[in-house]
């Protein structure tokens, strides 16, 4: 074999070389893969206490229309599992309106319906309060905590339709935001 300047080069060695680089390589990669794999964290989602007549274990103070969950002592940032819930009723909240939400009265009476599964409502977004994934921001709502199944979310649903007071009522499956910061 001969070389760009004119001079031969021993196959073999080109072989080795070659060899020696694919090795290199592969093992740059691997540490490298190592590396990267060490440094992220599994995403925890943390899970949601929808009874009230059941104590949730959790350092944060939730608000009475909050839908509890139990939160680290160290949060700054964390979602809840999903899970379903019943929009109860909604109000128009334009822009996030903070002065908009259902009053807690409201949420009181409809608690006292079903005591044993949380009724929850949002408020405006801020930092140290929750927010609710998959609901409208131009909305303000009253929910209901209605599993984390799609059998149990049925059988409350057909409960509270049972109940007639809430005619508008409706499933969704969603999550529970606490933003710290």
């Amino acid at each position: 074999m001969i070389g760009l300047n004119g001079t031969s080069i021993n196959s073999n060695v080109v072989r080795a070389a070659v060899i020696a680089l694919i090795t290199s390589a592969i093992a740059l990669s691997a540490f490298a893969g190592a590396t990267c794999a060490q440094k992220r964290r599994p995403v925890t989602h943390l899970p949601v206490c929808g009874n009230p007549t059941v104590p949730c274990k959790t350092t944060a103070t939730f608000e009475p229309y909050d839908l509890p969950f139990r939160l680290p002592k160290t949060a700054v940032i964390y979602d809840t599992d999903l899970f379903y819930a019943i929009i109860l009723k909604s109000v128009s909240a334009k822009d996030d309106d903070c002065d908009v939400f259902v009053p807690e009265e409201e949420r009181l009476a409809a608690q006292a319906l079903f005591p044993d599964h949380k009724v929850f409502s949002s408020r405006c977004a801020m930092a140290g309060a929750l927010s609710y994934s998959n609901t409208n921001p131009n909305q303000h709502f009253m929910a209901i905590y209605a599993g984390l199944t799609p059998a149990e979310a049925n059988r409350m649903l057909a409960a509270v339709k049972a109940a007639g007071k809430f005619p508008g009522a409706n499933l969704r499956r969603m999550r529970a935001t606490f933003n710290g910061t």
